[in-house]
Order: structure tokens, then C-alpha cells, then sequence
């Protein structure tokens, strides 16, 4: 049932880009040939981060934890509210539009696939939601952003995080943040993942709080697992 109301969805997009033109997220500008989602002025501008250069990042920072060395980060952009470039986030995530995660997934692989940020990674593991929410919303954006990945690099999509039901993070502090995800995420099978370099996957991180809680639970069921991070947006540390 899930497969088949991804199909119709896809089908419908398909439809629709066929009756209407394509325009840039950010603008509205028509897109011209060559350009997909964005125009080329509006990627140009994009609040970009460059975590995946950096030695000890921002992200890095914000995952800090005893015991829990998070060895990579990479984040394709700033988070900043109400910025057109954030409005792709609220879109994938909530506006059923999946395949905007998909394309700035495989746009930001494709980037950093030539600066061998994928070297040695074995399984991209996206942060998991709740049943409920997955049944809801229809996907998983996290998930999304690792199939565009996975179509430029070829590394598998693991799915062996299980996430237990929770409140929103939304409106919530960075105390309120981490209490509330506490034990909330749980690995499905560590046998799977011993030994792995693994690359969790989420679409914006604010305090760091579900990446941080889903590291902890890697690393509790599987010690040997070495654990990178990459996100579509980052925001302001809070």
C-alpha cells in the first residue's frame, strides 16, 4: 500500500510538471534548460556551510558527547527561518514534496563525491520516524535524502533504526530537546552494523538533539560502529 500511494504521487508529479512549466523553488523564475529546482542564481546564493572542510565543525561541536566521536560532518546550508532556501525544508518535509529532499540529496552527493567525503562509508542510515508519523506524511524525508545519495554514489540505504513515539521537537528548548528524544530511538539489529562506517542522514539539525540521541543508540547496541553525519541544513546554534 505504501509503494503503490508513492507511485501515484510520482505519477501526479510527473503530470504536473508536464502541464506547468517548472520554476525555481526560491524565485519563481522559470527554469531554463539545465536548471532543475533551482535557477542558477538562486544556487549560486544558497547559504552555503562547508562543514565537510572543516576538521572540528560547528556540527561537530554540537554533537559533542563523551565517548561518541562523530568522525565526518557535512551540511549543504545554513538554516535560517523564514529564507526561501529554509522553505525547501518545510516543503519536502511537509507539502508531500519528497522529491525536492531526493534532488538536493544526489545534488549535494554529486558535490561531495569529488572531495571523497564518501570514502570508506559502508551504509547510509537515514534518522527514522515513528510508524504513525511515516503513515501520516507518506515518507520519510530523511529516507529521501539518502536515496539521492544513493543513486550518485551506490552506497546501500540501511533501515535499521526503529523510532518509538514521541511530542514534536517543535517549540521546544535544547534541554526539552534531548529529555524528549531520550531512548526514543532503538537499532534493530547491531550484529548488522558491527564494524561499519556508517552515515547518518537527516534533513536540518537545530540542537543536535535526535542526531545526538540516534548516535548514542548506535553506539550503545554496536561499539565498533564508526558514525558520520551529513544534513541538508543546519541552523543557527541555539
Amino acid at each position: 500500500m505504501h509503494s503503490v500511494g508513492r507511485n501515484i504521487r510520482g505519477l501526479m508529479a510527473r503530470l504536473g510538471e508536464a502541464l506547468f512549466p517548472a520554476v525555481c523553488e526560491c524565485c519563481g523564475r522559470s527554469l531554463v534548460e539545465g536548471e532543475k529546482l533551482l535557477c542558477l542564481h538562486c544556487l549560486h546564493g544558497m547559504p552555503r556551510t562547508f562543514f565537510h572542510r572543516e576538521t572540528t565543525s560547528e556540527l561537530h561541536k554540537r554533537l559533542a558527547a563523551p565517548q561518541l566521536p562523530v568522525e565526518r560532518t557535512a551540511t549543504m546550508f545554513h538554516y535560517i527561518k523564514e529564507s526561501p532556501y529554509a522553505q525547501l525544508i518545510q516543503r519536502a518535509k511537509y507539502n508531500d514534496r519528497p522529491g525536492i529532499a531526493r534532488h538536493l540529496g544526489a545534488a549535494f552527493a554529486r558535490e561531495l563525491q569529488a572531495e571523497s567525503f564518501f570514502d570508506g562509508i559502508d551504509m547510509l542510515l537515514p534518522v527514522p520516524i515513528h510508524r504513525r508519523k511515516l503513515l501520516r506524511r507518506g515518507y520519510n524525508q530523511s529516507e529521501e535524502i539518502a536515496r539521492g545519495i544513493n543513486e550518485v554514489t551506490a552506497i546501500p540505504c540501511g533501515d535499521n533504526l526503529k523510532a518509538l513515539p514521541h511530542s514534536t521537537q517543535t517549540r521546544k528548548n535544547a534541554v526539552e530537546r534531548v529529555a524528549n528524544m531520550e531512548g526514543m530511538i532503538q537499532v534493530s539489529d547491531p550484529a548488522e552494523l558491527a564494524g561499519l562506517h556508517v552515515l547518518l542522514i537527516d534533513d536540518v539539525v537545530t540542537t543536535g538533539a535526535t542526531l545526538l540521541t540516534t548516535a548514542k543508540a548506535i553506539k550503545q547496541a554496536s561499539p565498533l560502529t564508526r558514525i558520520s553525519v551529513l544534513t541538508l541544513a543546519a541552523s543557527k546554534k541555539v
